[in-house]
């Protein structure tokens, strides 16, 4: 079922190439988990201001296959943030070449720690919660 996109830039859009998938064509779910942890992470080193380090992944669910040759748009938003941390949703969708419109493949909730220069978890500075960059 196609979808339109979300209103909202992306994060992060990229195309997967053949080294990104296996000999059918179907892109790798490591290779996605990849791209989806840079688009959280943009979103919430943003929100920190500064450097953040992956601390969990919550929820990762793979809805559909994503091909080679799709345009993958990643959409990030700030659910929640603690002390130091950060939880981010991320909904990924494909652009395929051969249907109008979008279907989303992927979505995910991982938490990211704002960590300071020794790499050591910082406080967060103060700021809204929202997903505005």
């Amino acid at each position: 079922m196609t979808v339109k996109l979300p209103e909202e830039d992306p994060v992060l859009r990229v195309v997967p190439m053949p080294a990104d998938a296996n000999a059918h064509g179907d892109v790798f779910g490591g290779w996605i988990m990849s791209q989806v942890d840079i688009g959280g992470a943009i979103r919430a080193a943003r929100r920190a201001r500064g450097r953040v380090a992956t601390v969990a992944v919550n929820s990762f669910v793979f809805k559909e296959p994503v091909l080679v040759g799709d345009v993958l748009s990643f959409y990030a938003r700030v659910l929640r943030t603690g002390r130091t941390s950060v939880t981010v949703d991320v909904a990924v969708y494909a652009e395929r070449i051969d249907m109008a419109g979008a279907v989303k493949v992927t979505e995910a909730t991982l938490v990211y720690v704002a960590t300071d220069e020794q790499r050591r978890p910082r406080v967060l500075p103060p700021g809204t919660d929202g997903a505005s960059p």
